[in-house]
């Protein structure tokens, strides 16, 4: 009894839809965390009798034929590419980027991540670093005796200082683009990676070519959901429930059978 099987695909994709949104409703407070969706689609089918075979000398057709589905199949685990409100912090690192992009920092394998997660902090040498210390590209440092920091929405830095009055620019932060953005590697820690799907990493300034502009004193809030995020989950969970059901029921077909006399 094929329903056995294609009943407990069904629950396959409703327990990992259940853990897609578990993922969403636990990163609600992560900083410029985007929810996640889960999408399915249906298995090959079984074709007994293929629609437009032939059925008579005359010609005579059949109009949709007998297709039997095999159930369903996770296709992919995709970001839902929204803006996070805004959160003021008045913090002299903090950035929100307003639009596209991506801060790109140095991990320490050397390669380079990229994050929207913009509660930066200053490191021991005065390096600008993201809050698990990966500089931030393209590594700006800040002098010990900076009174305050302003940056622009170009990305532009600049350090004012007690003894003097001009203050002055200590480099450009720049975002960075991808073709594809919902192919890029998520490796945790609020941290991307290009892949093959993504496209080849596209460096400009803040506010050109498509790319989003910079708000200091601002972080971006979790895009995540909470309303919708629980009606997913109760659609799941009834959802688990019906294959749980079918399944029942096709055992006890087949329990029939076996006591036919």
């Amino acid at each position: 009894m094929k329903a056995l099987q294609i009943a407990a695909t069904g629950m396959a994709a409703q327990q990992m839809r259940v853990d897609v949104v578990s993922h969403n409703l636990a990163n609600m407070s992560t900083t410029g965390y985007n929810a996640r969706r889960a999408d399915f689609a249906d298995l090959h089918y079984d074709q007994i009798a293929r629609p437009g075979t032939v059925t008579a000398e005359d010609g005579t057709m059949l109009p949709t034929g007998i297709q039997l589905g095999m159930g369903v199949r996770p296709a992919a685990v995709s970001v839902v590419l929204s803006q996070g409100t805004f959160s003021e912090t008045g913090g002299d690192l903090d950035l929100a980027i307003e639009g596209q992009g991506y801060l790109e920092v140095t991990l320490p394998s050397g390669l380079a991540g990229y994050t929207r997660d913009g509660a930066l902090r200053r490191s021991a040498d005065g390096l600008i670093v993201t809050a698990d210390g990966h500089a931030v590209a393209p590594g700006i440092t800040i002098p010990p005796e900076t009174r305050s920091l302003s940056i622009n929405a170009a990305g532009e830095v600049w350090a004012y200082f007690a003894d003097r009055t001009d203050p002055e620019q200590l480099g450009q932060i720049t975002l960075t683009g991808f073709t594809n953005e919902k192919g890029l590697e998520a490796i945790g820690s609020n941290l991307f990676m290009e892949s093959a799907a993504s496209g080849p990493p596209l460096p400009g300034t803040p506010g050109v070519d498509g790319l989003g502009t910079l708000r200091q004193g601002y972080l971006e809030e979790s895009s995540v959901d909470a309303v919708r995020e629980v009606t997913e989950l109760i659609k799941a969970q009834r959802g688990y429930e019906l294959n749980a059901k079918v399944l029942t029921a096709a055992d006890q077909m087949l329990a029939a059978t076996t006591q036919v006399r």
